[in-house]
């Protein structure tokens, strides 16, 4: 059950606590930190609701511009929590199976609902990223990782067919750095040098830099219309699987929307004055 609970932190920060993950809130910042370290942060069914109702409740709350995704110990995630897996190999589920659209759906276990939600997801790779930790690399909208941050699919060594997380990553990667990746499964590693080099991630610090780093990269976001910055992602989102006419309509349509806010008023007011705008998310 979650702890509803808030206890105010210095400089303004807030802290909801949970029992498998950290989540703060902090100069329009909500941070989601997985946080089973002795587990390498591998995602069980309670860190799966809990991952939910922060991201939905960040998305929810108009004080949030930008979410942060990142781990606590040496590992990100380590992906789905074996020990978890009901002996029978039965896909867990809660009531009647098959009586709910969750239960059809694509099991997002870790993910952010990236197709659904308008506000930027920034991912700090910290350590050891497999498996469903993968499914934030590539559904997140910056990713940045440090030094020792080294990605794999371990599924086929541990008798499992590699499903969503390695067809997500051929959207994203060469189909043959794919293919070695999914059929060696955990005896071939990517480094965080190699995986930039890829293009799966965008920047590579040193691991005590990670988190200024992070805070850097919001704050330069936060130095953009919120909502612009929102239409933006989901024009970029959206249209991918659309034909290209189509997500041009959807782009400009997101573009007449945003037109009508306060923001889109003061963007250009503000450089016509010479000063930093004040961005209100209206």
């Amino acid at each position: 059950m979650l702890a509803e609970t808030f206890r105010t932190q210095t400089q303004g920060a807030r802290q909801l606590s949970y029992e498998t993950i950290l989540y703060e809130v902090s100069d329009a910042v909500a941070t989601v930190t997985l946080n089973r370290p002795d587990a390498l942060n591998a995602v069980n069914r309670m860190m799966t609701g809990e991952l939910a109702h922060a991201y939905g409740r960040a998305e929810a709350d108009p004080d949030i511009w930008t979410i942060v995704v990142t781990g606590s110990g040496r590992a990100f995630c380590a992906g789905a929590d074996v020990a978890d897996v009901p002996e029978d190999g039965k896909v867990p589920h809660q009531g009647t199976y098959l009586s709910s659209y969750d239960q059809w759906d694509v099991p997002q276990e870790a993910t952010p609902p990236f197709r659904t939600m308008a506000k930027p997801v920034v991912v700090a790779v910290n350590g050891l990223c497999c498996g469903a930790g993968l499914d934030l690399v590539t559904t997140g909208d910056i990713v940045i990782a440090s030094e020792r941050a080294e990605f794999f699919d371990p599924h086929t060594s541990i008798g499992l067919v590699a499903g969503r997380e390695v067809v997500r990553l051929a959207r994203v990667l060469p189909l043959n750095v794919v293919m070695r990746m999914a059929l060696m499964g955990r005896q071939e590693r990517l480094s965080a040098a190699r995986a930039f080099d890829l293009g799966l991630i965008t920047e590579v610090v040193p691991h005590d830099d990670l988190e200024s780093r992070t805070r850097e990269i919001t704050a330069l976001l936060h130095r953009n219309a919120p909502l612009a910055v929102r239409g933006t992602r989901l024009a970029i989102r959206k249209g991918l699987g659309l034909p290209l006419y189509e997500a041009e309509l959807l782009a400009e349509t997101y573009r007449e929307r945003v037109t009508r806010t306060d923001d889109a008023r003061e963007g250009p007011k503000a450089f016509l004055e010479k000063r930093s705008p004040r961005w209100t998310a209206t």
